[in-house]
């Protein structure tokens, strides 16, 4: 079930992430999932338990503050690639 809700909140980062970054005509569903699941692992890394607020670290399970940091972390990773994609 974990994998489900993975795909889920994966979904949803990169879907708001792709908003933000106004790359949501660029890319698709599976494109948003793989993103924002990535995303999330980007800001487990990046911020870890850096950033406890709310009880809850980065990328860890389904809670609000997750939710937000894999926001963050897809964004990171949008932009990653907005820039790898200029110097092409």
């Amino acid at each position: 079930m974990s994998w489900i809700i993975t795909i889920l909140v994966g979904a949803l980062c990169g879907w708001l992430a792709s908003l933000i970054m106004k790359t949501n005509a660029q890319q698709g569903a599976v494109a948003n999932i793989l993103i924002g699941i990535v995303g999330s692992i980007i800001a487990q890394f990046l911020f870890g338990n850096l950033l406890n607020i709310g009880g809850d670290n980065a990328g860890t399970g389904f809670s609000f503050w997750s939710i937000i940091w894999g926001v963050v972390g897809s964004i990171v990773l949008i932009a990653i690639l907005k820039a790898l994609r200029v110097l092409r």
